[in-house]
């Protein structure tokens, strides 16, 4: 039998070419995703690396900081590159750190968009996720702004996190949404039916905090898989992502630069059908 080659792009949305390894930026933030990110300099050579060595997908959100991340990724990295997409997320109050409170009220939505825009400096986001479903308020109340900024050239796609496949369905009669974003890693499987139905209906799936390696019974089978690729238990963690389903696109988080190479080198790990299998089980 033929191991098949695992595709390293996806196509979000019909129109936009991404690197499925890309960098999710919430680390670059303060203690408890709070405040400043403590080395600003530091932050602005990871996020420039990325891009050198072929990230062209850097995940934020309004929250992180909150305010403080999309500026940094501006000042790091505008005029962006060509190419170059950067998904953002709206819909979360910072009280302060560790905190995080959904406000899924209109006015607060538009004003993330705008506020995202400004900070970003572009005059479309690529694709703007609603970071949680404020059980407050009516999803049809809270996309309104959504659908109007749509029309209105200010976003081009729209996506969804931590959401279930009865979310995504009362969404989709509101507006098309091209992906999901859910805690999803070779441990925490809760979302295997929502990564199914986005493959299907072939939406694009990003799991967050996708670098853990999975509980300690799976311990044995991952470092002897890793000593086989001569990887580190993170990277084959990515890898095994990579292949589970050709929609999952990758942010893993650092302030390292070391640590940036070696998570973007688990692109060149293909996972044998029969070591995805052990690992899957």
């Amino acid at each position: 039998m033929t191991e098949v080659k695992t595709s390293l792009t996806y196509n979000l949305g019909g129109d936009l070419q991404i690197n499925r390894l890309g960098y999710g930026a919430m680390q670059l933030t303060g203690h408890g995703v709070f405040g400043e990110v403590a080395d600003r300099d530091n932050a602005i050579k990871v996020l420039q690396a990325a891009v050198e060595q072929g990230v062209n997908f850097i995940d934020t959100a309004d929250a992180y900081g909150p305010h403080y991340n999309e500026s940094l990724i501006a000042d790091a990295l505008h005029p962006y590159k060509q190419g170059l997409i950067i998904a953002t997320k709206g819909g979360f109050v910072r009280p302060g750190p560790n905190n995080w409170v959904p406000n899924g009220k209109p006015e607060f939505i538009a004003e993330n968009i705008e506020g995202s825009l400004k900070r970003l400096k572009v005059d479309t986001i690529d694709l703007w996720q609603l970071h949680r479903i404020d059980p407050k308020v009516p999803v049809e109340d809270t996309l309104a702004p959504v659908l109007d900024a749509v029309k209105a050239g200010k976003i081009k796609h729209v996506g969804l996190s931590e959401v279930g496949i009865a979310d995504i369905e009362r969404v989709q009669k509101i507006l098309p949404i091209v992906s999901v974003q859910n805690l999803y890693n070779l441990g925490e499987r809760k979302w295997e039916d929502v990564l199914d139905y986005t493959t299907q209906n072939n939406l694009a799936f990003i799991p967050w905090y996708p670098l853990a390696s999975g509980p300690d019974s799976l311990s044995n089978k991952i470092e002897k898989i890793a000593a086989s690729h001569n990887a580190t238990t993170a990277q084959i963690a990515l890898a095994w992502l990579l292949k589970r389903a050709e929609n999952i696109l990758l942010i893993p988080g650092t302030k390292s630069t070391g640590h940036l190479a070696e998570n973007l080198q688990a692109a060149n790990i293909e996972l044998t059908d029969e070591e995805f299998e052990q690992l899957s089980a």
